[in-house]
């Protein structure tokens, strides 16, 4: 018999360090530790190693739009013409940049291909598949806007509706997130019932064990105020499915005003999560924020 490797090694230390702390987790959090209140950071840099696949630029610009993607070379042809063509119509001062999380199809080719047409448009690349919480940081750390806002590549939610993120941050939010359930009858094709289930039931372990009172902490459709987000997002340690109730959390540590707002949202067949394996992994991370927290790892100042 085959004995596993160091990488196996490494995959089962990695989920390990995410499950022995749940004991201390939740006896912390039943027991009505506080763990939500922490001073802003003195220095607001990230420590993360990030790759741009284009000259970096400095030029600063009103609004910046993150499209992270992987494997997306079916549908973004389709997600750059709208984006592109919006940004356009309203006469935005705007950058758009999309990451290409280590795609094995011709995502950045097409990337590459409106960019010579478009100098509004980016290219990022990770460094291999690294995951879309990590695709999401690259784009804000990089990104020049004074507000920032992040969509799925399928816009499930139309970029008609990121003018409503926007106010919200205008009107003095410094988190404005989609909400697929404050008004659900903007759903013009809502989610299978067992997606829609687990759903719930996420939102309710979120508001147990993290304090999260919100309807909706998964659309993928958030904007930031750029202090915001160099705050958050310098500080992120999720990088794959479970990194928004990270990112929602840390908003909430540092007393940023989180406001959740109603967006037209439709169901895109093709998702890239499962909702058994991947429920399960963005259940150990979940508990991960929480002993982050507690052991001081989301304290660190940087310099």
């Amino acid at each position: 018999m085959n004995s596993p490797g160091p990488t196996a090694g490494r995959s089962l230390e990695c989920q390990f360090a995410g499950i022995l702390p749940a004991f201390t987790v939740f006896w912390l959090t039943f027991k009505g530790e506080d763990l939500l209140d922490c001073p802003m950071p003195e220095v607001l840099n990230g420590s993360v190693s990030l790759t741009n696949d284009q000259p970096a630029t400095t030029r600063s610009c009103t609004r910046s739009i993150i499209i992270p993607a992987y494997n997306e070379g079916a549908r973004l042809d389709a997600t750059l013409e709208k984006v592109l063509a919006y940004v356009a119509a309203n006469g935005w001062d705007a950058e758009v940049i999309v990451v290409n999380d280590g795609s094995r199809d011709n995502t950045a080719e097409i990337v590459r291909q409106y960019a010579n047409a478009n100098p509004c448009l980016r290219l990022l690349e990770n460094p291999g598949n690294r995951g879309k919480g990590y695709s999401v940081r690259n784009g804000m750390l990089h990104a020049n806007g004074q507000m920032l806002l992040f969509s799925d590549a399928d816009l499930s939610s139309p970029i008609e509706e990121a003018p409503k993120l926007f106010a919200a941050l205008s009107d003095g939010a410094d988190v404005a997130i989609g909400s697929r359930w404050l008004r659900s009858d903007l759903q013009t094709q809502k989610q299978p019932l067992h997606r829609q289930l687990f759903g719930r039931i996420f939102n309710l372990m979120l508001r147990v064990t993290l304090g999260l009172k919100l309807k909706d902490t998964q659309c993928g459709f958030k904007a930031f105020t750029r202090q915001a987000a160099q705050t958050i997002f310098a500080l992120q340690r999720i990088e794959r499915w479970g990194f928004d109730p990270e990112l929602l959390y840390l908003a909430n540590k540092f007393h940023f005003k989180i406001v959740e707002v109603p967006v037209v949202w439709a169901h895109r067949e093709g998702t890239q999560i499962s909702p058994l394996r991947d429920g399960f992994k963005m259940f150990v991370e979940m508990l991960s924020i929480r002993w982050n927290a507690i052991s001081g790892k989301y304290r660190a100042v940087t310099h």
